[in-house]
């Protein structure tokens, strides 16, 4: 199942198992079946400490990961390759007794939840954003014995996602009822779980001395302004919401200069791994709400904590951009989908819809027309806005139908899932209805800046006005990368921003010193 180059690797890492791992098979005579069953031998191969256990059970195929001195169980129904390899390696290193890379705080934090805790999480084996949510769960079920994580190809077990109405993922289910849908990390997981934790973090959060630069945002351009700052000597902080932000949605990134091709995850990592080389104190899972000024600039997260500082670089990033149309919020999820790398695979055979004809639009449909029976896309303009390589590429495949100058108005389905869009075509004034199983949005991104309403300059499109130093229209206050007016919204454009950002918060700061006792302390702690 594996070739020579990946088992010679895997067999390295598994050299760092400390305890016995039991793999127990439930395959029967089906391909991938067998595929399970060579994947799971060529793993018991590589280390003494790895033996197998043929049993039936609730899915087949399947295999689980136990810990037989602690009980401890994830689970793997189909076959974990592509983007969830990784999960399962960790889950081999986990369960053998390597270290899981989380504070002690919350390790104590997840062994001490009370209950038993049943995840079962629907994935796809192209979708970037499941492995973080697997990975999330699996070392939660490693720690605590009464946490379980099935990991579900929703691909291969289609009969339980249509009766689930599964659409989208990562999808997890908590003791059989929906918990979450979409990228969640454990922080989240915790805080639903635990329901004081929030506010214990509040009141944390709220007792940490002033920062010189307070960042908001651990996209590209807050991880470089964070460094930057860092690196200047200055005591820096970084609010996110979630660390990486829309990069972290991305698949394939091939215009990152020195880098010939990557991947979001992938840089996400190596961004939040160099910010963790330097002193900046992290704060994740944490969305800003207000940002008020009393001499030192103070803001308020939506937990109810408050953090103070002299400088605040904001940088919170765009979001995917909503048609606004009836139906799109009630089928979310229920057909109506924005990352077709991730919940394409759900609709393999149907007909699906792409809604934009811009470079992601029409790589969407590239992408889907190799997954799904036929793809429609609805172009507002009278012309596609993607670059002629794509727009020949898309032509040159015969299940992709293109339609220009199309309004869509409406989404409509049958109660609980998409069936369909209506779409007037603006050229003729006529109303159309498309049947379809889903429909992907790729219009563009919206700029996350509503909270800022009121407080800083935004043009009309809702988008931080800054100067050439990356200063808002409150002094003090700076921006940078694809929440701001620059005119072009690219990952290594938000770098840039984020470090000129960084630096003009440095030399507004050593033109305007500040006296106060509490902020010498917190700059002698700087130094």
């Amino acid at each position: 199942m594996l070739d020579a180059n990946l088992k010679n690797q895997l067999q390295t890492y598994l050299q760092n198992l400390k305890r016995p791992v039991e793999l127990v098979v439930s395959a029967d005579e089906s391909k991938k079946s067998q595929e399970l069953a060579s994947l799971a031998n060529d793993i018991a191969s590589l280390s003494s400490l790895v033996s197998i256990k043929e049993a039936q059970g609730s899915r087949t195929p399947a295999m689980t990961v136990v810990n037989p001195e602690l009980n401890t169980q994830i689970s793997f129904a189909g076959l974990p390759m592509g983007h969830e390899f990784t999960s399962l390696v960790l889950a081999l290193l986990h369960t053998g007794g390597h270290p899981i890379k989380l504070s002690d705080e919350v390790i104590e934090q997840i062994r001490n939840l009370p209950g038993k805790y049943e995840f079962e999480t629907y994935v796809s084996l192209t979708c970037q954003n499941c492995p973080d949510v697997i990975q999330a769960l699996n070392m939660m079920a490693a720690i605590n014995p009464n946490i379980t994580n099935v990991m579900i190809d929703g691909a291969l077990f289609q009969d339980e996602v249509a009766e689930r109405n599964v659409m989208a993922v990562p999808s997890v289910y908590l003791n059989g009822e929906v918990f979450a849908a979409g990228r969640i990390s454990i922080g989240e997981i915790l805080n639903k779980l635990d329901t004081g934790a929030a506010s214990r973090k509040a009141e944390e959060l709220s007792q940490k001395a002033p920062y010189e630069v307070l960042v908001v945002g651990g996209g590209p351009a807050g991880a470089a302004a964070a460094i930057y700052a860092a690196r200047k000597g200055l005591r820096t902080g970084v609010v996110a919401d979630k660390f990486g932000g829309q990069v972290s949605e991305t698949v394939g990134i091939e215009n990152f200069i020195s880098v010939k091709e990557t991947e979001g995850p992938k840089l996400v990592a190596n961004l939040e791994a160099h910010v963790r080389d330097y002193e900046v104190d992290i704060m994740d899972n944490q969305k800003a709400v207000k940002l008020a000024s009393d001499g030192l600039f103070e803001l308020e997260l939506a937990s109810g904590a408050k953090l103070r500082s002299r400088t605040v670089l904001l940088a919170t990033g765009a979001r995917w951009r909503e048609m606004n149309v009836p139906g799109e919020k009630e089928y979310r999820g229920k057909g109506v989908a924005y990352c077709p790398h991730c919940d394409g695979p759900l609709f393999k055979g149907k007909r699906v819809a792409v809604i934009g004809g811009g470079n992601s639009g029409i790589e969407a449909a590239i992408d889907l027309a190799n997954i799904v029976e036929h793809v429609t896309v609805l172009e507002f303009d009278s012309k596609l806005r993607a670059d002629d390589v794509l727009q020949r590429k898309a032509a040159s495949m015969g299940n992709i139908h293109i339609i220009t100058q199309a309004l869509t108005t409406e989404v409509t389905g049958d109660g609980t899932r998409v069936n369909g869009l209506n779409y007037t075509d603006r050229a003729t004034g006529e109303n159309h209805h498309i049947a379809l199983a889903g429909i992907f949005v790729q219009i563009g991104l919206v700029p996350n800046a509503e909270w800022l309403k009121g407080t800083v300059e935004l043009t009309p499109h809702g988008e931080i006005i800054v100067d050439e130093r990356g200063q808002t229209s409150i002094p003090g206050v700076f921006a940078a990368g694809d929440v701001t007016n620059s005119p072009y919204k690219q990952i290594i454009i938000a770098m840039g921003s984020g470090a000129n950002a960084s630096l003009g918060a440095f030399d507004y700061l050593i033109r305007h010193s500040d006296d106060s006792t509490e902020t010498k302390s917190t700059d002698t702690k700087a130094a």
